[in-house]
């Protein structure tokens, strides 16, 4: 097992290399409503996002929408040695990418399959899912469709962490959640808002 220090080193993320940002940039312009943003995640959004989970005790941990790895990066960080990560990523340059950054987690690439992704690679219910979905760019089907998801592959009391750069899923996750914590991160671009979302008992 990682020691403290070890898993607390990814409370604070490494600088974003310019390589990434070339990439993340590049697969916005092909495709801006499955990307999101024109830039990654900023070391304090990553900061935020990671805090909510129980590294200490997490065995399973799943990742919507992983880009350029900036998360991927900190969870693997932060996780047991006998904790499991599946990572899931749409766009298959990027995908292939974080399979050769990290060949040691599992991937799929279709958040609407999660619970058969799951299955797939052996798991059942998971500690908590961290997500980066731009769920603003989604119609509202495919949100329903991903929450349904989301909420059958958590452990009852998982923890569900999302960003947005509004608070337009609010209602949403409080009418499926049992507690919804909102937090701001202005230091990101553009800010954002990070919810963290339990499963009810």
């Amino acid at each position: 097992m990682k020691s403290t220090s070890e898993r607390t080193g990814c409370l604070e993320p490494k600088l974003i290399p310019i390589t990434d940002k070339l990439l993340f940039a590049s697969r916005f312009l092909i495709s801006p409503r499955s990307v999101g943003s024109i830039i990654p995640s900023s070391r304090q959004l990553v900061k935020k996002m990671i805090e909510p989970v129980n590294w200490e005790r997490a065995t399973s941990i799943v990742e919507l929408g992983a880009g350029t790895g900036v998360f991927t990066e900190a969870i693997r960080s932060a996780m047991r040695r006998d904790c499991t990560a599946l990572i899931l990523e749409q766009d298959e340059k990027m995908r292939q990418r974080l399979i050769r950054r990290f060949p040691d987690l599992s991937y799929g690439h279709d958040a609407r399959r999660l619970i058969d992704t799951l299955k797939e690679n052996g798991a059942g219910q998971v500690d908590a899912i961290i997500s980066g979905l731009p769920f603003a760019n989604f119609p509202q089907e495919m949100r329903d469709d991903i929450l349904d998801q989301v909420e059958a592959a958590l452990k009852p009391n998982g923890v569900f962490v999302q960003f947005q750069y509004s608070l337009q899923m609010n209602k949403q996750l409080r009418k499926r959640f049992g507690e919804v914590a909102v937090h701001f991160v202005p230091f990101n671009v553009p800010s954002a808002f990070v919810y963290v979302c339990r499963k009810r008992r």
